[in-house]
C-alpha cells in the first residue's frame, strides 16, 4: 500500500470556500445554525437521510468517524453514535462536504481534476469546509498566530471555543508555515484525527506510542503529557516519515501534537530545517533458512502466508510456484528446468 498523495493547501482552501456558496444556495439562511447544531438541521433536511450508527457501520475511507452513501435515495449521511456531541457535529459537516462535492458539477469536476489524488482532495475539503463553519475566522485569529501555531495555542482555541477537537485541529493546521501535521491521539498513542500540510497525512487509527516525542509525553505524568524534540511518524507496513520538529501538549485527556519540518515556534534559537531523506521502510528478517538476510521493503506482507517478500532472494514463506534445485557450483537455487535430467550443476555451469 502507498503513502496517500498530500495536496495543496491553497487548492483546498478554494474548494470550501466554493462548497460553503453552494451550501448557502441550498440552504439560504443556515450557515449559523449549521454551525451551532448540525445534526438538527441535517434531521430535518428533507434532501439527505442523517443516520447515527454503531461505529463498525461507517467504514475507514473517510479521517472521521461517518461515511457517505451517495447512490442511496435520498443520499445517506452516517455518523458514529459512539462520539462526543461535538465529534458528531464535525462529522455530520464533514459528510455534508461530501454530499456537495458529489452532487454539485462544478465541485465534482475540481474533484475529478486531482486525478490519482481525488479521494485526498475530496476528503480534505470536506475537513476544511467542517472547520469553517464551526470556527469562525474572528475566533481562529483571536487564539492562532498568523503562522505554525505552538501546541498550547491550539488548546487554547479549544478551550475558547466549543468547537469539536477534530475541528480546532483543522483550523491549527491551515496556520502551518511549512510542512507538517497536527495530531490528536488517545491515550495509548493512537491517532484519532489528524490534519496535515504538503505531506501524507498519519492514518486514522495508526499507532504512533513509538514516535520519540509522543512516547516521552505518554510516560511524563510528571510532565503533564508535555513533550518536544525531533520524531519520526508511522506510516503504513511500518514506514518511517521524515524527522519532525514536534510539541506535544494534553487536552481534554487526549494528546494534542503539532509537528513541522522547520521554523518550529517552540524551539529556541534559529533552526534550519532538517535534512530530509524521505521515508524510511522498516527493517525485515527474510524468514528463508537458506537466506536470512535483513532487508528494507514498502510493499506489504503476503495476502497468503502474511511474511514480507524478501529483497535479496525475492522470496516469502510461501512454496515456490515451480520446482527448485540447488546447483552444487555456483549455490543458487533454481527452477528445476534449468538442469538437464537429474544433474546437479545447471546448464550454465555444466
Amino acid at each position: 500500500m502507498s503513502l496517500e498523495i498530500p495536496v495543496r493547501r491553497d487548492t483546498v482552501r478554494r474548494q470550501a470556500e466554493a462548497m460553503l456558496t453552494v451550501l448557502d444556495s441550498l440552504l439560504p439562511g443556515h450557515r449559523d445554525a449549521l454551525g451551532r447544531d448540525p445534526v438538527e438541521v441535517l434531521r430535518t433536511w428533507p434532501e439527505v437521510d442523517y443516520r447515527e450508527v454503531p461505529p463498525a457501520e461507517t467504514g475507514s475511507r473517510c479521517s472521521v468517524a461517518g461515511a457517505y452513501y451517495g447512490s442511496e435515495d435520498p443520499p445517506l449521511l452516517t455518523v458514529a453514535d459512539a462520539t462526543s456531541p461535538g465529534r458528531r457535529a464535525f462529522t455530520a459537516l464533514h459528510e455534508l462536504g461530501h454530499h456537495l462535492q458529489q452532487s454539485d458539477p462544478d465541485l465534482a469536476e475540481t474533484v475529478d481534476l486531482h486525478e490519482a489524488a481525488a479521494d485526498q482532495f475530496e476528503d480534505a475539503a470536506c475537513d476544511a469546509f467542517a472547520a469553517d463553519v464551526i470556527l469562525s475566522e474572528e475566533l481562529v485569529t483571536r487564539h492562532l498566530p498568523a503562522g505554525t501555531p505552538t501546541a498550547d495555542n491550539v488548546v487554547a482555541l479549544r478551550r475558547g471555543s466549543t468547537a469539536s477537537r477534530a475541528a480546532v485541529c483543522v483550523r491549527a493546521a491551515q496556520h502551518l508555515s511549512s510542512p507538517g501535521h497536527v495530531l490528536l491521539l488517545d491515550a495509548e498513542g493512537t491517532v484519532q484525527f489528524a490534519a496535515s500540510h504538503l505531506m501524507p497525512r498519519p492514518g486514522r487509527g495508526s499507532d504512533q506510542s513509538s514516535a520519540e516525542v509522543i512516547r516521552h509525553a505518554l510516560g511524563n505524568p510528571t510532565g503533564q503529557g508535555r513533550s518536544r524534540g525531533r520524531t519520526r511518524l508511522l506510516y503504513r507496513n511500518g514506514i518511517q516519515g521524515d524527522e519532525l520538529y514536534a510539541q506535544a501538549a494534553p487536552m481534554d485527556g487526549y494528546l494534542l501534537v503539532v509537528a513541522v519540518t522547520d521554523h518550529a515556534p517552540w524551539e529556541t534559537g534559529f533552526t534550519l530545517p532538517i535534512a530530509q531523506n524521505g521515508p524510511a521502510a522498516a527493517w525485515r528478517i527474510c524468514v528463508r533458512p537458506e537466506c536470512g538476510e535483513e532487508f528494507r521493503t514498502f510493499e506489504g506482507p503476503c495476502a497468503r502466508c502474511g511474511n514480507h517478500t524478501c529483497t535479496k532472494c525475492g522470496r516469502c514463506a510461501c512454496a515456490p510456484a515451480v520446482k527448485e534445485r540447488d546447483c552444487t557450483r555456483c549455490g543458487l537455487r533454481l527452477p528445476a528446468r534449468l538442469f538437464d535430467g537429474a544433474a546437479n550443476r545447471c546448464r550454465d555451469c555444466s
